[in-house]
């Protein structure tokens, strides 16, 4: 048996189109015909389940090996096989009857995961890595003969009498100059590992070293020895392919720290599994979230049939859970999926939102189920619902149920229950509940003392997003307004009618105005004089809520850049009712009045945070020069 021929495609050269748009994903050849060698042996499987095949199965395992010296690499399995004709049809045929359509859709194509699949080009991938492959093939058929196809990625190929006797298919490829670091033990290992560690038939890559007990020696002790064992690359039924009944906590902990070795264990998990109106299966889990939360996204992996495509599930995940680890498996998802293709496929969109509801609901049973439990973890947890309900407006409405408010006082509360307990002291003149907050509670903890004198309520806002989702709250809860606790000084954080009054007349007041300010020598803090109880601080240094919540957003990318790049502007509250004050009317000299002043706005300074380098050491000499 001796043919020679041409693939029948309408075109120029399809090779070099196929190396030129592929290069830079060159790696995935080994998944594409990996996965095909495990649809064939699954194939065979199927065939005998069924009784139309009655042969014995035997050993199933796919094999990847490579020869250095000869510059090959061989990908072997024993499933259904090809007779000549087969290889005719499915290689030479099929495989370009979009050839045409190919060349002209994509010759301008950027992203190589917009071509690898759509024309059954999968196994064609192997040219990108090879200057000749090869196929040894025997059908199961009965009475089969072994068939052999050779091309030089060429249109050209030869089919000749091949040299397999077991059933199944040998893909051989001779790799060419520029791909030779694939002929290494290590790169080929860490490609099977990325993409082929759960696929559902036995993959071998060469032997391991393993250590055995063996025996005893003279004190009793374990003797080991090291011996060859078969390298079997993946784990053939992950947990996600299980059903959640037949599995423990253990199952899951143990698959997670497959995933990711050196995480913490996660809070808890969501075993996913529908296949109406979409085939979905996967395990999520909430890991354990730091404030760096940015550098935690990308740990979903997504598969297809249990064949790794990608962690980049930004479409198909909803953006607020980019934050979950775990695995998503979906047959509806191509295996060669472009960003494109997931952004308008209708699947994609019931997936994101399936997954949305799944999360709320299992965040509601856990809030229901143990709601100590659940305070318990929501430094973790609260990370995830802020984002989702700043981000998504149906886990938003589910989420208002859920969301917790913790105090300084490490109290917990519901919107409502928070609501009923501030809405009586916190209501300012205008009938506006005044939540007050703290980004800092050490840093702040005079404002908050002050604000506790007053009976006061102070809520943590210590996240990353907090400052997106105190707008959030703002938007939704109907006559509350937000105010960091030292924005202003307690008296005017929320205003009423019983307001105590400046003792000091309007020429005391303008004397003392003009003291501070040369003494502050500093157009970016803005001075005024105030009656305020006489038990709190002299001077209090604050920015305006409004300024600083805008920096704060533009801090944390949130569409805000305009204030971020503007100066800081400070405002310098006088309490012109405190005793301080009238010592420093009472001065004898202008420069004794400008030191108490400047002292005494040092004092602010330094309670907020502000005083550094050269006027902390300054302010530390003239204290020491007080005393």
């Amino acid at each position: 048996m001796q043919e020679k021929g041409t693939i029948s495609i309408h075109t120029e050269n399809i090779f070099p189109i196929i190396k030129k748009f592929l290069y830079s994903d060159n790696e995935i050849f080994l998944r594409e015909l990996v996965s095909n060698a495990v649809d064939a042996t699954q194939k065979i499987k199927r065939l005998a389940t069924l009784g139309q095949y009655t042969g014995e199965l035997g050993d199933t395992t796919v094999e990847v090996s490579f020869d250095k010296d000869k510059k090959t690499i061989t990908i072997s399995d024993r499933g259904l096989g090809m007779t000549s004709e087969e290889i005719k049809k499915y290689i030479n045929q099929i495989a370009f009857s979009g050839a045409t359509e190919f060349v002209e859709k994509f010759k301008d194509a950027k992203d190589a995961n917009e071509i690898i699949g759509k024309f059954g080009l999968g196994f064609y991938s192997a040219f990108m890595v090879a200057h000749t492959v090869e196929i040894n093939s025997l059908s199961y058929q009965e009475g089969s003969e072994p068939a052999k196809w050779t091309c030089d990625g060429s249109t050209s190929f030869e089919i000749s009498e091949g040299s397999r006797t077991e059933r199944g298919t040998d893909i051989i490829l001779h790799i060419n100059e520029e791909s030779e670091e694939f002929l290494d033990k290590w790169k080929l290992q860490g490609i099977l590992d990325k993409y082929c560690k759960f696929l559902p038939v036995t993959i071998k890559f060469g032997t391991k070293s393993e250590s055995v007990e063996d025996g005893v020696d003279e004190e009793g002790k374990k003797k080991w020895k090291s011996v060859e064992v078969d390298n079997i690359i993946n784990t053939t039924s992950p947990i996600w392919t299980k059903s959640p009944s037949d599995l423990k906590d253990e199952d899951y902990l143990s698959f997670y720290k497959e995933l990711y070795p050196m995480s913490e264990d996660p809070l808890f998990w969501i075993h996913l599994n529908v296949d109406y109106p979409f085939n979905l299966t996967g395990v999520l889990y909430f890991p354990k979230v730091k404030n760096d939360f940015d550098f935690q996204k990308n740990k979903i992996k997504l598969y297809s049939r249990q064949v790794f495509i990608t962690d980049e599930v930004k479409d198909i995940v909803p953006e607020f859970l980019m934050l979950l680890h775990g695995v998503i498996d979906s047959p509806d998802i191509p295996l060669n999926v472009s960003r494109s293709f997931l952004q308008a496929d209708g699947n994609v969109k019931k997936i994101n939102n399936y997954i949305t509801k799944k999360v709320a609901d299992k965040l509601a049973e856990l809030y229901k189920k143990d709601r100590k439990v659940y305070e318990e973890k929501w430094n973790d947890i609260g990370l995830f619902v802020k984002y989702g309900m700043i981000s998504e407006e149906k886990f938003a409405e589910k989420g208002k149920d859920f969301v917790l408010l913790k105090n300084t006082k490490g109290e917990f509360y519901t919107l409502p229950e928070y609501k009923e307990k501030v809405q009586g002291i916190q209501t300012d003149k205008n009938e506006q509940t005044i939540y007050l907050y703290a980004t800092d509670v050490n840093k702040q903890d005079g404002f908050i003392q002050s604000a506790n004198k007053k009976d006061y309520d102070v809520l943590v806002m210590d996240s990353p997003i907090d400052s997106h989702f105190i707008q959030h709250l703002e938007g939704k809860e109907e006559k509350t307004q937000l105010k960091r606790v030292d924005a202003d000084v307690a008296e005017k954080l929320i205003q009423k009618d019983d307001a105590f009054a400046n003792l000091l007349s309007e020429e005391q007041s303008t004397k003392v105005k003009e003291i501070f300010e040369k003494a502050i020598d500093n157009k970016s803090y803005s001075v005024e004089v105030e009656g305020l109880n006489p038990e709190e601080l002299p001077v209090t240094v604050t920015m305006d809520e409004f300024m600083r919540r805008m920096k704060d957003m533009a801090a944390t990318g949130g569409g805000m850049g305009f204030y971020g790049s503007l100066p800081d502007n400070y405002k310098v509250a006088i309490n012109g009712n405190h005793g301080v004050i009238d010592k420093i009317l009472k001065a004898e000299s202008e420069e004794e009045q400008t030191k108490l002043a400047k002292q005494s706005f040092d004092l602010a300074l330094l309670a907020q945070g502000l005083l550094t380098g050269k006027d902390l050491t300054e302010f530390v000499k003239r204290s020491v020069g007080m005393i």
